[in-house]
């Protein structure tokens, strides 16, 4: 594990960086102090960890934005006029973190929250990035190009927090060296879209949380969470107006490919979050009233431009998830000691869980003409 050094007081961060290679300038710089035990983290590639994505940029460059103009402009105004310029950065908010003093588990698993936090903003850093690199569209290059710093911003933020336990992630190793998915371009809006909205409505609810109980909030970086879903929820909005163009993208048969993402992340979601007991524990939230207020939140926000939203009161869906949970245990406890016959018997009930949760009836609803929102919560 690599010692970190001090950085100095005038050295340029990426908080006020105004483009993303700017950013990615910066963290470069501070990449030789990083440590290879969280960049081989983060390398991972596994359902439940982050990944690196890649499309058909000439299909996305093609999108007119005509039908959704007056909406579009208001978000692009919104984006360049940079409301969280010179925030993602430490300041005398930032509490001391005795990270020798934190219990092990603890310590372990916001560690690892910390890690997949970093690599999931920053994949969608290098997907934007490349986007905006490649197009020759300027309404569809620019909203990349805003939404690619913000994200690098994010990234290099909590990179800061992870230098103070003395880890950090590579970030331009993982730029050359981690695998990229292909995803066709309604692939990458339904997941990408959902992303956003997911991680505003669970950084929401981790800040309105700690908001009314700050004896639970063990760590600084919480205080940057409305500010930081805030950029979440505009990226959320972006996508959701790329979807609006093409109405064929929440319609037939593409309805049934949306039910599909919207299980797959929802139930990503929930294992992800019963990995981490001690954080959870920590933080003074319960992971299944955790995922339930998420859940509720994300469905408000996705009836903007979904057709439909996940029955998550109807009786199979939370004894399922505690199904798909175990399975999901049982399948790591088999992995580690070299179990195949459990591994596999883990595997297909997993499956089986998977199959019962998308197949429970959807909630159908009138999409509204304008797909325009707000931060509410």
């Amino acid at each position: 594990m690599n010692v970190q050094t001090r950085r100095p007081a005038n050295a340029p961060h990426t908080a006020d960086a105004t483009t993303v290679e700017e950013s990615l300038a910066i963290q470069e710089e501070q990449s030789k102090f990083d440590s290879t035990d969280a960049t081989d983290v983060a390398m991972q590639n596994t359902l439940l960890t982050p990944r690196f994505y890649t499309t058909d940029f000439d299909e996305l460059d093609a999108i007119d934005v005509s039908s959704v103009r007056e909406d579009w402009d208001h978000l692009i105004d919104q984006m360049v006029s940079d409301p969280n310029k010179g925030h993602f950065k430490k300041n005398e908010d930032w509490d001391h973190v005795d990270w020798d003093g934190m219990e092990p588990e603890l310590k372990k698993e916001f560690i690892d929250f910390l890690i997949s936090s970093c690599t999931a903003e920053f994949s969608g850093c290098v997907l934007y990035k490349e986007m905006k690199r490649r197009g020759a569209n300027k309404d569809i290059t620019q909203l990349f190009q805003l939404m690619a710093r913000d994200e690098a911003r994010h990234a290099g933020f909590i990179n800061d927090a992870l230098r103070e336990a003395g880890v950090a992630v590579n970030l331009g190793f993982l730029t050359q060296k981690k695998k990229y998915t292909y995803f066709r371009p309604k692939f990458i809006y339904y997941a990408t879209y959902l992303s956003e909205k997911i991680g505003y409505a669970r950084y929401i609810t981790i800040f309105r949380h700690l908001q009314a109980h700050p004896e639970h909030r063990f760590h600084p970086i919480f205080k940057w969470f409305e500010e930081w879903c805030n950029d979440e929820f505009s990226h959320g909005e972006a996508f959701a107006l790329l979807m609006k163009t093409d109405p064929k993208l929440t319609s037939g048969m593409n309805v049934y490919w949306i039910k599909f993402f919207l299980t797959a992340v929802y139930a990503t979601m929930c294992v992800r979050d019963h990995q981490r007991p001690a954080f959870h524990k920590a933080l003074g939230v319960d992971p299944d009233w955790y995922a339930h207020e998420v859940y509720t939140k994300t469905s408000k926000l996705t009836q903007q431009i979904f057709p439909i939203t996940l029955d998550i009161e109807h009786p199979r869906w939370q004894p399922t998830l505690v199904k798909l949970q175990k399975a999901n245990a049982d399948l790591a406890a088999a992995a580690d000691q070299g179990r195949v016959f459990a591994k596999i018997g883990a595997q297909i009930r997993a499956a089986t869980a998977f199959v019962s949760l998308i197949t429970i009836p959807a909630r159908k609803h009138q999409v509204p003409s304008s797909t325009r929102m707000e931060p509410a919560y």
